[in-house]
């Protein structure tokens, strides 16, 4: 039905579809040399501090501060949510560096070494009994002026970039059409209302009506690519993709737990566990990542205001 491709998940996703890009279009030329080809070889680890306890969607409410003391930054306070933070040798951090400032401006973009004294990490064991999240907390953690990136009380310009391409990044590295693959093969071995699971007409309608949405889906994506290899910075229309990928991710999810029935219940490692319980894994998975880079919420208001110019509710 449709292609598998190769794996889409690497061990340094975050540098090469977000961080990286962004450095190569707002990193000085001496950034670009010290930090990109240890991106690509895998040598150094990125992780992102953006989001924290009271400032997750509303990103701009950031209340971690850096303070300038001769040559370094010296950076106070936490960050949640942060995924290989644990595994990290390198972090993107927001900072607010001006807090008298509208919640929009004072706030400066660093690259920050995570082995740096006063970094403390906590992994958060999720619903899916993974950790890949962290708290990370800051306890006068110093950082050169030289990992500055943009401007100082500039870095809103410079985050919004990298959740452009973390945004288009959310439309392509899910591999949803490898899911749908994955689903068919499921069908073919499972009954439904009494009858092999991908003769069922309901069952075949849902699965074309997903190989339908994910071709869509990989135009898109071909439009994003386009646009990023003429040089251009991605914009708000990323989050078509983000939206449109997670979302559909979900709805797959959730089919394959109807398929499933009363097996779906059963996680890895149970007995009677449909490959292993794989599919559970998945349906508790795929609602963190409509809430991960903005949830769906947002990414219809920044479709609504940003690229309809539709009026604010």
């Amino acid at each position: 039905m449709l292609s598998f491709g190769l794996p889409l998940y690497g061990c340094n996703q975050l540098a090469i579809d977000r961080i990286g890009p962004t450095l190569m279009f707002m990193g000085t030329q001496a950034q670009k040399e010290r930090y990109l080809p240890k991106m690509l070889t895998g040598e150094e680890i990125w992780c992102q501090g953006y989001s924290e306890p009271n400032a997750g969607s509303d990103l701009a409410s950031l209340q971690t501060r850096a303070v300038i003391d001769g040559d370094s930054f010296v950076v106070n306070g936490q960050k949640v949510w942060t995924s290989l933070a644990h595994r990290a040798d390198w972090q993107v951090l927001l900072v607010r560096t001006d807090p008298e400032a509208p919640k929009h401006k004072g706030i400066t973009y660093l690259l920050v070494d995570m082995k740096s004294p006063g970094i403390t990490v906590r992994p958060l064991v999720q619903v899916t009994g993974e950790a890949g999240f962290n708290e990370v907390f800051y306890d006068s953690v110093r950082v050169p002026k030289e990992n500055l990136v943009g401007e100082v009380n500039q870095g809103w310009q410079v985050s919004i970039a990298t959740l452009m391409y973390e945004r288009v990044s959310g439309g392509t590295r899910h591999p949803v059409e490898r899911t749908i693959n994955e689903l068919l093969e499921l069908s073919k071995q499972i009954e439904f209302d009494g009858m092999s699971a991908n003769r069922h007409p309901y069952v075949r309608q849902r699965l074309a009506q997903f190989a339908i949405e994910a071709r869509c889906l990989r135009l898109s994506r071909y439009r994003s690519l386009t646009a990023q290899l003429r040089g251009k910075i991605p914009g708000p229309e990323s989050s078509f993709g983000k939206l449109f990928a997670t979302e559909l991710n979900l709805r797959v999810a959730m089919f394959a737990d109807e398929l499933l029935g009363s097996y779906s219940a059963l996680d890895k490692g149970s007995l009677g566990a449909v490959e292993g319980g794989r599919w559970t894994q998945r349906a508790l998975a795929a609602r963190g990542l409509t809430i991960a880079a903005g949830s769906s919420e947002i990414q219809h208001n920044i479709i609504g205001e940003r690229v309809l110019k539709l009026p604010k509710g």
